[in-house]
């Protein structure tokens, strides 16, 4: 009797109404390069509003409550360019963590093994095996039939499914009720910026803390001082605002600036950390066995900032370059 080689497919989760065959249809199309990202979740959308009133917000007191005014026209340009500059680079860095997905795209090889027929780069020869490195997002609903014997799978190889977007998982992947699909070295999913925390979009994400930080404690310090300044002076003098409605705004930007500069350096420091040990916020809440090799922080630091080195690092515009940075892969 000759025997058949058979791989093993397991369920994440063994739940029957994820399981229904008619619910595995490969997934579409991905669409051209540079097609935006975008999660339509409701309370995503709020949050995501609420942190540009707040930060405009702050941009209006400081300019036309303290700057403008001020007669020091030396310390109104220097700390305006500053402030503005800051500001400027924090929403620029909360759109990219926003807009961008939070997994690598999809890729020539990742749509060949997809079975796609119209990609306009087609590899041109065959991969398989334990050499198929799927580089791009995790797909929803490619864990049909054909896709699994399209890989020619190794005997008692195990592939994972994940139940609820019917994906193959790859390792280090989990599921997220809110985007509704499995993203890998998800760290979380923050309604703030509107979207997942994942391997693609966590410098833009680092940044947006960060520059969200500066701006406040830069804040919290031309408040202080504008204290000073008009307690020394005519409260008349020292806004074009009358002085109750002065009082009124400093301390409502100075609850939002101490609030926000708390809230956001911790939040830099834990994302920092979970660099540097290659363990994200999940992995570590869960407890995860570590089965990916160990790195250096410097070349954590560099899998998610870009490779090597340079200004680009504190740039929301600049994307990592992590092709000499040994990027993640998954194997299947």
């Amino acid at each position: 009797m000759m025997l058949i080689p058979t791989h093993h497919f397991r369920d994440i989760e063994r739940k029957p109404e994820y399981l229904q065959p008619e619910k595995c249809v490969p997934p579409p199309y991905p669409g051209p390069v540079g097609t935006m990202w975008f999660i339509r979740d409701g309370c995503g959308i709020a949050c995501a509003i609420v942190t540009w009133f707040l930060v405009l917000y702050a941009e209006f007191v400081v300019l036309f409550v303290m700057l403008i005014p001020s007669r020091d026209y030396v310390y109104s340009i220097i700390n305006g360019i500053v402030f503005n500059l800051l500001a400027f680079l924090a929403l620029a860095s909360h759109c990219r963590a926003m807009l961008t997905d939070p997994v690598r795209t999809y890729t020539e090889m990742a749509f060949t093994l997809l079975g796609g027929s119209s990609f306009p780069e087609k590899l041109d020869k065959p991969v398989s095996g334990r050499n198929k490195c799927l580089l791009g997002a995790v797909p929803k609903g490619n864990a049909t039939k054909e896709f699994i014997e399209s890989l020619q799978l190794k005997p008692g190889q195990v592939v994972y499914k994940c139940p609820k977007c019917c994906s193959i998982k790859p390792d280090r992947a989990h599921h997220c009720s809110v985007c509704k699909r499995c993203i890998r070295k998800m760290d979380h999913h923050c309604p703030w910026v509107n979207n997942c925390v994942g391997e693609n979009n966590q410098k833009y994400f680092v940044l947006f803390t960060m520059y969200i930080a500066l701006i406040s404690l830069h804040a919290l310090i031309m408040v202080g001082f504008h204290f000073l300044h008009c307690f020394e002076e005519d409260w008349t003098k020292c806004s074009s605002f009358s002085p109750p409605t002065t009082v009124i705004l400093l301390i409502l930007l100075c609850f939002e600036g101490l609030l926000f500069l708390i809230f956001t350096s911790v939040m830099f420091g834990t994302q920092v950390h979970s660099i540097c040990t290659d363990e994200t916020g999940i992995e570590q809440l869960k407890k995860e066995e570590r089965r990916w090799a160990k790195k250096t922080k410097w070349m954590n630091m560099k899998a998610v900032f870009g490779h090597p080195f340079s200004l680009g690092w504190a740039s929301p515009f600049a994307t990592p370059d992590q092709g000499k940075a040994d990027p993640y892969q998954y194997v299947v």
